[in-house]
């Protein structure tokens, strides 16, 4: 294998040609590509950091919206169609035998091989799409936790009554230093560690979230809420009904990640064969997140009743202990930085193995360059993927400094991408893959299935427009100020 070919493969491309599919061994999988190393813990930690994300944070204020009966329910409900379609998702991830079959190596490839090439466009469209918006989040999400830190310290030592006002830009130029940084990492396959450390970080910011709502919960002495949600005349009809949709949409972004499944599926070593492993590793991380949401959400919301914020750690819910608060955010940022990367890695490849296919004889975007390191490897730095990962980087920043609307973003991008990437495709492939018979029970209930999970998103996407339509109002570019 010569040392282009080498490079390709680093890239987490399908080359085809490249490598031949042969008996697996010591040193390659049976595809022909260096071999596989990744476990059920690898996969899980890849998982959670998709999952327990910025997202968490405004489930109180989700919680609020829906009330004491439809929160929970809902919460559990999206869980269940997240793992069940996930388990669906993971069986396309090789065409034919589960063992020995033709690997799919992204979502998109998945898509093309068991629904056709139309499908496989539009999938395109609404993956890449939805990879970038959440990328865009994640910046907006920890600008607003940096923020946080400084207002902190402000009120500690002023008092709650000060303002305190804090630009936001600033914090997403030095959120987007760091990620053109991170995007030199070559692949998906080089970003475990950073998983792992993000993964711990969602935890810890989790954890200290429902402590302190536990600790104002026994402060208060009493349940707040209500079994319908807010009440009108803290809001509207109209309002009650466009933020009971926007909440969905929050609720669905939580549990977003299965544009990123089949890339995390790609990483795991057999025997025993992926989607075994991988359908483990859905189970113990849904089962995680919903356990930490439920959790979040429900206590967020006994604390705070109507007035949970919307971003339980950032909307000061909470002011003491300060320095608690503080490393609560601090983690949340930790993360977020490590998550921007489970995100934008299959779309750094993406449009990588575009530009080689249609350029194979341009140096500039398949030469490395060996960099020296004392004490290390050389880095092989490729000025194409420094040129466009950068220029992506700098991309969504700029579009979070002219959008900085976080629970609005969030349900727009989970209303979005939960029909389509978590319920309509994996559904559809799992149909077409298992030949599973027209009109016969089955099909029927995945097709019920899929049309209320349509009907749900559609009614997200409009809270969540709504929402961004009446911020839009009194907002004024590059201003942000909390």
């Amino acid at each position: 294998m010569d040392e282009n070919a080498t490079s390709n493969y680093q890239q987490g491309f399908e080359i085809s040609g490249d490598f031949p599919s042969q008996p697996p061994s010591k040193f390659f999988d049976d595809d022909g590509r260096p071999k596989r190393t990744g476990t059920l813990w690898t996969a899980s930690a890849h998982i959670i950091t998709a999952v327990i994300g910025s997202g968490v944070l405004a489930l109180a204020w989700a919680t609020a919206q829906l009330g004491w009966v439809a929160g929970p329910s809902v919460l559990f409900l999206f869980s269940f169609v997240t793992y069940y379609c996930s388990c669906l998702l993971a069986s396309c991830y090789r065409t034919g035998d589960p063992v020995t079959g033709k690997r799919n190596y992204t979502y998109m490839e998945a898509v093309k091989t068991n629904l056709g090439g139309f499908k496989f466009k539009i999938c395109g469209f609404i993956q890449y799409f939805n990879l970038t918006g959440t990328t865009i989040g994640y910046t907006i999400a920890a600008s607003i936790s940096m923020m946080a830190i400084k207002r902190s310290s402000c009120f500690h030592e002023k008092g709650h009554e000060s303002s305190c006002g804090v630009s936001g830009t600033p914090f997403m130029l030095l959120f987007g230093g760091v990620e053109i940084l991170l995007s030199q990492i070559p692949d998906f396959h080089q970003i475990s560690w950073l998983s792992m450390v993000a993964a711990v970080m969602s935890f810890t910011y989790s954890a200290i979230g429902l402590g302190l709502g536990i600790a104002k919960f026994a402060e208060n002495g009493s349940i707040k809420g209500s079994l319908s949600g807010i009440s009108v005349g803290e809001v509207t009809q109209t309002q009650k009904i466009w933020r009971s949709f926007q909440a969905f949409g929050a609720i669905a972004f939580a549990y977003s990640y299965s544009l990123v499944l089949i890339e995390i599926q790609d990483t795991i070593k057999s025997p025993p064969a992926e989607q075994q492993t991988m359908k483990k590793a859905t189970l113990i991380s849904v089962i995680t997140t919903t356990i930490f949401y439920m959790l979040c959400g429900c206590f967020g919301y006994a604390s705070f009743g109507d007035h949970a914020p919307g971003n339980l750690l950032t909307g000061f819910g909470f002011y003491d202990p300060f320095w608690l608060v503080d490393i609560a955010n601090i983690a949340i940022v930790i993360h977020l930085i490590g998550a921007y990367q489970v995100f934008a890695q299959p779309l750094f490849a993406f449009v990588e193995q575009t530009a080689e296919q249609h350029f194979p004889e341009s140096k500039l975007i398949t030469k490395d360059i060996n960099v020296p390191i004392p004490g290390y490897k050389p880095y092989k730095l490729n000025v194409f993927r420094l040129i466009w990962r950068s220029m992506f980087v700098c991309m969504t920043t700029i579009v979070a400094m002219l959008m900085p609307f976080f629970e609005d973003v969030v349900g727009i991008l989970g209303a979005f991408g939960f029909w389509p990437l978590t319920v309509y495709f994996p559904i559809e492939m799992y149909i077409t893959q298992k030949k599973i018979p027209k009109w016969s029970n089955k099909w029927i209930s995945l097709q019920i299935l899929s049309a209320a999970c349509f009907v749900i998103s559609v009614c997200a996407a409009a809270g969540s427009i709504a929402g961004v339509i009446n911020d839009l109002k009194v907002y004024k570019p590059f201003k942000t100020m909390y």
